[in-house]
């Protein structure tokens, strides 16, 4: 059973049980044992993208009418949440192919919605979304990537990095520069892997190893300009809107992340006994499950207000900072307790807690890092840049 408690409805309580259970049983040994920092085929990766989407991944954030469950975001990220807990290798693909068919459900043209959207919502397709550039991180207008128009098509050339699905991906939304304007020259563009055609390369790391991560190379690649998502040079506005959601669900990624150190560190500390009682028992042990049980259910607090937000249809671009920041520092603090705890089991591959630890310290990074996060809330409050 998960650590805290978390007001929900009934319909949710039950969405996120049956979750929680089908995740324990067929997916949690996957990623513990059999795929624990080995890169997972796409053909077994897919599988389970295929029976997440039966509980409302990725196919959650999609209407009905095109297809979807068309869930409210606190569930999406609820349910979100079951996943991270599991396995954040697992959590990154779901993460991606969920934006992606949020974004065609909401500006791809309607041939473009009815060939890519229904493979995204089923589990059988994958989708990258290419915006970091070498050199290019948080400040988007720097894109460097360029589309420049040959008759009805585009003739792309550049390089993405940081890209998750990368090998698994049938497609690519790749971010491009159409015009030398920084804020009015960036657009999305559809690249089809197999018709059009991009280089694929996988980038190793200190952890999220069991899926992919790479970079992708595009050299004079020729697409339709009908496969533009939304209207030329119209992407910038649509991109920080996508990284003010997607920053909800980073943050949720830390909450599981975190969440499954702590109820890892709680069933050690049960369980280990030294000076003649469980480990549990001693002041100093309780005093950090206490600080890290209090830490998880703050972030998710933090979380759960911004996607209260959304559902409101309000902006949330300081809130959703805001669970970012707290989020993944406090999942790098949790899973650190978490080893500490366990000791010298700790740092053993036979525990969990050492694979934890490692992916928490990735967590402050993308959508932003921490530091990006303190600069867009300080200018929520202050009404003045930094960047």
């Amino acid at each position: 059973m998960a650590v805290g408690k978390v007001i929900q409805s009934d319909e949710q309580a039950m969405a996120v049980d049956g979750l929680r259970r089908f995740l324990a049983a067929e997916v949690d040994p996957l990623f513990s044992k059999d795929y624990r920092d080995r890169f997972m085929p796409r053909d077994v990766m897919a599988g389970l993208m295929r029976r997440l989407s039966d509980f409302g991944l990725v196919s959650g954030v999609v209407s009905p009418a095109a297809g979807g469950l068309g869930l409210d975001w606190l569930t999406s990220l609820m349910l979100f949440e079951e996943v991270a807990a599991c396995s954040v290798d697992l959590s990154v693909p779901v993460l991606i192919n969920a934006f992606g068919a949020y974004l065609l459900e909401q500006v791809a043209s309607p041939e473009l919605r009815a060939r890519y959207l229904p493979g995204l919502i089923a589990g059988d397709s994958f989708v990258s979304m290419g915006i970091s550039e070498p050199g290019v991180g948080s400040n988007v207008m720097e894109v460097r990537t360029r589309a420049r128009r040959d008759g009805d098509h585009w003739i792309i050339s550049g390089e993405k990095t940081w890209i998750s699905n990368g090998a698994y991906s049938d497609f690519l939304i790749c971010l491009c520069r159409t015009s030398d304007d920084p804020r009015d020259g960036l657009t999305q563009i559809l690249i089809d892997r197999r018709e059009h055609g991009y280089e694929v390369r996988g980038i190793d790391k200190i952890a999220f190893n069991s899926q992919s991560t790479a970079q992708i190379f595009l050299d004079d690649v020729r697409v339709p300009v009908a496969n533009t998502i939304g209207e030329e040079g119209g992407a910038l506005k649509r991109t920080l809107a996508h990284f003010e959601k997607s920053r909800a669900f980073v943050a949720m990624q830390a909450v599981g992340l975190a969440r499954r150190a702590l109820e890892e560190a709680v069933a050690y500390a049960k369980g280990r006994r030294q000076h003649g009682k469980v480990i549990a028992g001693h002041q100093l042990i309780a005093a950090m499950l206490a600080e890290m049980a209090t830490q998880v259910d703050a972030a998710r607090l933090l979380v759960h207000r911004a996607a209260q937000l959304f559902d409101a249809g309000e902006r949330a671009e300081m809130e959703a900072a805001m669970a970012k920041y707290f989020a993944c520092e406090a999942a790098v603090t949790v899973a650190r307790q978490a080893v500490q705890i366990h000791g010298g089991n700790g740092v053993t591959r036979d525990f969990l807690v050492e694979k934890l630890a490692r992916e928490a310290i990735v967590c402050p990074i993308p959508e932003g890092t921490t530091q990006i996060q303190q600069l867009i809330i300080a200018r929520a409050l202050t009404g003045v840049a930094a960047f």
